[in-house]
């Protein structure tokens, strides 16, 4: 049976317009994703924030999705929740699975103050306190009051979190972190910052039954509700490791067997992240960070940086099957607290890297290809070509030159399942040069072209199946068999 390769592509970012009209843009858009060779997509966190301008990480209400009129607004950023279940059906229609972005382990913007006894925490060293008890009064009691109680009666209260950072009238409350008294930050979690639990606004105790049981009856009624594919799971390495492994396995074994997961584990330490993927069973793929690490840092050391060595140490190399690999998201953009943005001239490098290579699962960051006036950024050159590529011609047996520090490349010999598919790609920080390659001997006589149209003359594969593959510095070529590229054209 025919398979055609999975490109997932996370269609948001961070300085979207709060016009309301994001849900619309989404459904307005899907076919043509489609056309592209987009098989996912990652949408934003679709529940109520702490104001309309909320990206979605200020988590306040998570059953309602527009709906509701509170902190001061109906919709979302994003729009209302009709809008965002037509967008669903819209991508479901053009034959796209959806993942949702799922937050839990805060919340924010309670509705009342309670008063509790708390300890106080270092930000530093979290396992180190550093004051007594005292009485704190902190936003700790979430009634949503223009909900009403629909879809769920549960009241958020102290009981529910295990601290904050913020109590009404203390001082210097942006030096410390306020541990409720009998609670304890979660014990399998990262270890930076030697306990990294708590991460902001009122944390979640995932610990208390009561509030697994609660979240466990949400997740099952989003799911329900909305018709989602699959979750992209925020901050997984502030929740403690057994909770996800638990969740997900209660999910398959109950209704959802094949729900796909990915989730967020932000280090680019490579041991850290496998060894969360062995704490929670494999029971779900993760961002490749490492990756992202070695792209960023090699586009900032430009032609010193040793391209032989760029998949060295990361996920994708390591167990391809769990890997999502990514070039840049929401939170790598410039002016965000994880700012790490792939400067412009490696991007063409990078996607080629994870779009048109076996291993992992590519995700494509929306500023990428649309581009970015709020920052001014242009769209990455050549990326829907790529896109395209990848879904027809990156198939079959890769054989890797990562053998020099500057330019190195590989090529895909193509299946049978796919017409004209097989591939060669090079790619140089440097001077730029060429690879003598390996396409088989059963391609001799064929000619290959380079699709991004940096080199125009041909390449033909000599007798014994190898062809003399280049690339221009500072940039990348792919070759394929098919001209012209009819096949390639991108409608936006």
């Amino acid at each position: 049976m025919k398979t055609d390769n999975e490109t997932m592509m996370q269609y948001f970012e961070w300085y979207l317009p709060n016009d309301g009209f994001w849900w619309k843009r989404c459904a307005a858009k899907a076919e043509n994703l489609a056309a592209l060779g987009i098989s996912e997509v990652w949408l934003p966190p679709a529940y109520k924030g702490t104001s309309q301008e909320d990206v979605g990480y200020g988590v306040y209400d998570m059953y309602d999705l527009g709906e509701f009129d509170q902190k001061g607004t109906v919709r979302t950023k994003y729009g209302t929740k009709e809008e965002y279940l037509e967008a669903i059906r819209a991508f479901h229609d053009a034959g796209i699975k959806v993942f949702a972005d799922i937050v839990l382990n805060h919340r924010m913007g309670g509705d009342e103050i309670e008063e509790v006894t708390a300890v106080t925490d270092s930000q530093d060293d979290r396992n180190q306190q550093i004051g007594g008890e005292e009485k704190v009064r902190v936003w700790s009691k979430f009634t949503f009051p223009g909900r009403k109680g629909r879809y769920s009666r549960f009241i958020w209260d102290h009981t529910c979190f295990t601290g904050t950072d913020w109590a009404e009238g203390s001082e210097n409350n942006l030096d410390r972190i306020f541990r409720f008294t009998g609670k304890q930050w979660a014990e399998q979690t990262d270890p930076e910052k030697g306990n990294f639990d708590y991460l902001m606004g009122m944390n979640v105790d995932m610990d208390n039954p009561v509030v697994v049981q609660e979240t466990k009856k949400w997740l099952r009624w989003y799911l329900e509700e909305t018709g989602v594919d699959g979750l992209r799971l925020d901050a997984v390495k502030h929740i403690s490791f057994p909770f996800y492994r638990e969740l997900l396995k209660s999910l398959r074994r109950h209704g959802y067997p094949d729900l796909p997961a990915v989730g967020e584990y932000w280090s680019g330490d490579l041991d850290r992240l496998l060894y969360y993927l062995d704490c929670v069973d494999n029971e779900m793929s993760l961002f490749d960070v490492a990756l992202h690490y070695k792209i960023f840092n090699a586009s900032e050391a430009g032609d010193s940086f040793d391209m032989g060595s760029i998949l060295q140490d990361t996920l994708v190399k390591e167990r391809p099957q769990n890997a999502v690999t990514f070039v840049d998201n929401h939170d790598t953009q410039y002016g965000q607290s994880l700012q790490s943005f792939v400067q412009e001239w490696f991007k063409p490098l990078a996607y080629a890297l994870i779009l048109l290579r076996q291993e992992g699962t590519p995700c494509v960051f929306y500023s990428d290809y649309y581009g970015n006036p709020v920052k001014n950024l242009p769209m990455v050159p050549n990326l829907g070509k790529m896109i395209k590529i990848r879904r027809n011609y990156a198939y079959g047996e890769q054989i890797d030159h990562f053998d020099d520090a500057h330019t190195v490349g590989w090529v895909r010999q193509g299946d049978g399942d796919h017409e004209d598919s097989g591939l060669a790609v090079v790619l140089s920080n440097g001077e730029g040069g060429e690879k003598k390659m390996f396409m088989g001997k059963e391609n001799a006589g064929e000619s290959f072209f380079d699709a991004l149209g940096n080199i125009p003359d041909p390449v033909v594969i000599d007798e014994e199946g190898f062809g003399s593959f280049g690339c221009c510095g500072r940039n990348v070529s792919v070759w394929v068999r098919s001209a012209p590229f009819e096949n390639l054209v991108v409608n936006e």
